[in-house]
């Protein structure tokens, strides 16, 4: 299965708030955002049950801007689709919208927006929206990614 997860708002603080993890002092110097607490663990996790996990952000940061926040927190991400790849692909499709997941084959979005919700019942994508007070986040994507393994098992 192959899992994407939005950076601002769901994995990085910026309008919403939350606990992040430690930062190091290179983080600091390198000018890194600091992540969401519980972030490495919940990737290493998805990783050791043998998930591809990666970042869709639609913000214009660079593709190794994000690769390095990840690897030096960590966790290196599979792989990154940012603002130019999701237009890239999505140029003359006919889709307009957010986020299109199914465009990179990702079976289960993670978000903090309503509006990739909406978009995701629209255009047939499945998402799981995460709440900025959600302090059980990690344990809800979990298990919403052990519900989407086994329906996927059963078709």
């Amino acid at each position: 299965m192959k899992i994407s997860f939005d950076l601002d708002d769901t994995i990085i603080p910026g309008s919403k708030k939350f606990e992040v993890e430690q930062q190091t002092l290179l983080q600091r110097l390198l000018g890194m955002e600091p992540i969401r607490k519980g972030t490495v663990m919940l990737f290493k996790t998805l990783k050791q049950r043998g998930y591809t996990v990666g970042v869709y952000t639609t913000s214009h940061r660079s593709y190794s801007h994000i690769k390095l926040l990840f690897l030096l927190n960590g966790f290196p991400v599979d792989f990154v689709i940012n603002q130019k790849q999701h237009s890239l692909k999505l140029s003359g499709s006919g889709i307009h919208c957010s986020k299109y997941p199914l465009a990179f084959n990702i079976d289960l979005h993670i978000d903090d927006s309503r509006g990739v919700e909406v978009e995701g019942q629209r255009y047939g994508f499945k998402t799981l929206i995460i709440e900025d007070q959600q302090l059980d986040w990690v344990s809800l994507v979990l298990n919403e990614v052990d519900h989407h393994a086994e329906q996927t098992k059963t078709k």
